[in-house]
């Protein structure tokens, strides 16, 4: 059989563009990964390495001059990221959401102005729905937009913000009263702009700082405060107010697919270095991987990557084709966060004590794989989705 994680009916290109993320991974990233990690540093050089492969534009179309890539070649490239370090896919996939928005939603005048800078990098993108007692209830979101003048004054808090420090531009979910009777329908997504950094990094937009976090280091999770932040009205994302809800919802479509891609480059990896230690490491007269019950482990890790990646690759196909792939998002998600933490375990227990030593890549691995069971919603919020779905689907006639 071939390795874990092949894909088939790629083209050249897709092909081509695979294999020179592999290579950047195997050469700038993996030697460093853990070192970074540990030290809680920003991949600086690793950024300007993506940047320079033309990452950030991948599936920004070559009108704005970006490489106009599939979902499903983002989604691979994203694999492949996270397989070196998780939170280097991080850096890429907030900002992936918002170009995505925009080309889906924004303005011709909002194409043209961000998406060429983002493209390069130049304009570093973040998004923001949640708030600090929300937790899965984007309806029950209290930050406000109210008039002002031709414009809008916002004023809230908002909660873990990926790359909110590094990014310049911020799409945030807030209320609006558009005098809908549906609360979802009063809810709006505007495009502010900001400094890079930490403080009061514009009129009336505060990033506190970087959440001290368990894993998912290097790449910085804040807060947001508006306090009365002063945003005109061509600033709403598509001109029109009241369609925030859904426009962000089509963007954690696409960010679920990318949340399983992360779980899969991170199980692929752990499987990698279970399956290397097991031949080295010797019991009993003759190498662990010999012994049935590692064995099987390995048998058994080996299934959940390639059923994860599969999974995955239907969900972006899906969305590729221009179909809702809520559901196929979401059970890629589903599945692939709980196999990968699975794999992560077992990869775990193949090391032994050596697996609760920090010079061992396998610890990282285990504090990262935790986030996929949250991030982009938990497993009950896709198991919700999901079981929607189904009843819709076989409804009893």
């Amino acid at each position: 059989m071939a390795r874990l994680c092949e894909t088939d009916g790629l083209t050249d290109i897709q092909e081509e563009i695979v294999k020179a993320v592999r290579q950047f991974v195997e050469e700038k990233i993996l030697p460093v990964a853990t070192e970074l990690e540990h030290a809680d540093e920003y991949p600086t050089e690793i950024v300007e390495g993506l940047k320079e492969l033309g990452i950030f534009g991948l599936m920004i179309p070559e009108e704005y001059g970006g490489l106009g890539e599939s979902l499903l070649t983002y989604a691979l490239c994203v694999e492949e990221i996270a397989r070196g370090w998780m939170s280097v896919s991080g850096v890429i996939n907030t900002h992936f959401i918002v170009a995505y928005m925009l080309m889906r939603h924004g303005t011709d005048e909002q194409k043209q102005r961000y998406l060429p800078k983002m493209a390069t990098g130049e304009v570093r993108g973040s998004f923001s729905m949640s708030e600090p007692a929300l937790g899965s209830d984007v309806s029950a979101i209290r930050t406000k937009a109210v008039k002002d003048g031709d414009g809008y004054a916002i004023t809230g808090q908002k909660m873990w913000l990926t790359n909110g420090g590094t990014s310049n531009l911020v799409a945030v979910l807030v209320k609006t009263d558009e005098g809908a009777e549906s609360v979802y329908k009063n809810m709006t997504t505007f495009l502010v702009e900001k400094e890079p950094g930490f403080g009061e990094t514009a009129q009336g937009v505060t990033i506190p700082g970087k959440i001290d976090k368990m894993g998912y280091k290097g790449v910085d999770t804040t807060e947001a405060i508006f306090d009365g932040h002063r945003i005109s009205a061509d600033q709403v994302l598509g001109g029109e107010p009241g369609k925030g809800f859904y426009q962000m919802m089509d963007g954690v479509e696409v960010g679920r697919v990318n949340v399983a891609a992360r779980a899969c480059g991170i199980a692929n990896r752990a499987f990698e270095l279970g399956i290397d230690y097991a031949q080295q490491r010797e019991t009993f007269g003759k190498p662990i991987a010999e012994h049935q019950a590692i064995l099987f482990r390995l048998a058994e890790m080996a299934t959940k990557v390639e059923t994860a990646h599969a999974m995955m690759v239907k969900a972006a196909r899906l969305k590729d084709k221009g179909e809702r792939n809520d559901v196929e998002a979401g059970m890629a998600k589903y599945l692939a966060a709980e196999y990968c933490n699975e794999v992560v375990e077992a990869s775990f227990r193949i090391h032994g004590g050596y697996g609760y030593s920090k010079e061992y890549e396998i610890e990282r691995l285990y504090r990262e794989a935790a986030f996929m069971l949250i991030g982009e919603g938990t497993a009950d919020i896709q198991k919700m989705i999901i079981g929607r779905s189904l009843l819709k689907e076989y409804k009893t006639r």
